[in-house]
This record gives C-alpha cells, sequence and structure tokens, in this order.
C-alpha cells in the first residue's frame, strides 16, 4: 500500500488533469477552428444570396417604374422614345426630349432621383446620364426596329448580375430569355 501512495505523491497527489482549468489539444482547437470557419462560410453565402436577391427584387422594381414612365410618356407625346441609347432614353423621360430626339420642354414622366445614374451624373446637368441597373449597367432599352415588329413598343431590359446579354429578339420583337447570355436577364416589356 504505500507503493500506491509513493507513486501518488510523486505524480503531485493528483490524477486529474489541472483542477479547474480546462485543457485542450492541438486537434480539439484545430476541430474547433474547421467549425467556425464551415459557419462562417455558410452565412457568407446566405449573405450573397440576400444581396443578390435584393438586387434583383430591385431591377424588377426600377423595371416596373420606367415601363410606367414609357407609358406617360406615350400617352404624352404620341409615341415612345425612338431611340437605343440609354441617355436619349433618360432624356425623354425627363422630359427634354420629344419621341424622335427633338429638344423639347415637357414635364418628366420619371422621377430621375429614385434611380441611379452613372458616375452619379445629374440628368439634368449632364446629357450622357444614363440610368444604371443594380449591378452598374446601363438599363437597355429598343424602340421598334425595322423587323416585323408585333410588340407594342419597345424592349427594355438589365443584363443581370452577368452583365452579359444577347441582343437578338424573336420573331415580333420580342427578347429570347432562352439563350445563354440572357438566363439572368431582367425584362419589361409593354402589355
Amino acid at each position: 500500500m504505500s507503493h500506491i501512495r509513493r507513486s501518488r505523491a510523486g505524480t503531485g497527489g493528483s490524477l486529474r488533469r489541472g483542477a479547474g482549468v480546462a485543457g485542450f489539444t492541438v486537434l480539439e482547437l484545430l476541430l474547433v477552428i474547421a467549425v467556425i470557419a464551415v459557419l462562417g462560410a455558410l452565412v457568407l453565402g446566405a449573405g450573397r444570396y440576400a444581396r443578390e436577391s435584393g438586387r434583383a427584387s430591385r431591377a424588377t422594381a426600377e423595371l416596373a417604374g420606367l415601363a410606367a414612365a414609357l407609358e406617360s410618356y406615350r400617352l404624352e407625346q404620341g409615341d415612345y422614345p425612338q431611340t437605343d441609347q440609354p441617355a436619349r432614353l433618360l432624356q425623354a423621360l425627363i422630359g427634354r426630349r420629344g419621341p424622335t430626339g427633338a429638344a423639347i420642354a415637357a414635364g418628366a414622366m420619371l422621377e430621375a432621383g429614385r434611380f441611379s445614374t452613372g458616375s452619379g451624373a445629374d440628368p439634368f446637368l449632364n446629357d450622357a446620364a444614363e440610368l444604371i441597373d443594380p449591378w452598374g449597367a446601363p438599363y437597355r432599352y429598343a424602340y421598334k426596329s425595322a423587323l416585323p415588329w408585333d410588340n407594342p413598343g419597345y424592349v427594355l431590359y438589365s443584363a443581370g448580375p452577368d452583365g452579359l446579354v444577347s441582343a437578338a429578339l424573336l420573331s415580333g420583337g420580342f427578347p429570347n430569355p432562352t439563350l445563354p447570355a440572357n438566363v439572368d436577364n431582367l425584362w419589361a416589356c409593354p402589355p
């Protein structure tokens, strides 16, 4: 029996790892770091998805606002703006250009302050200002072209997150959403 007591005395009188002190092995620390890294990746992925979803919702709302402004413009001016230039479209919607591009002084159909412009340019001071989508690319607009056009007047869209677009239109002047470059595009065509 005395032999066992001497053995305990040689180890500090205790068989436990530090009393009251939490001791971690390197393996346990690596496991905790790995779990934190996985959780962080999940949170970042969810944040990225939420951000892209918010941008798509904003673009959809802005396209609806632009479509409504185009309809008001057509009712007042007799036709849609006859251009494919984003800056000319904006100038028409703020009442500075007629359907053929001639300078006019009319009421604005669009509250420009609710939209973003490239480089934050003021469209009332800069004729080259363009409305941009949430991804920073100009909204695209096409007026009736020479091909057979059953579409009521225009095509308006955002190139979406990837910024790619195939401008080829289907017969009748309607967009082709099945092309690979157009899959993520957001469209606003008149009814």
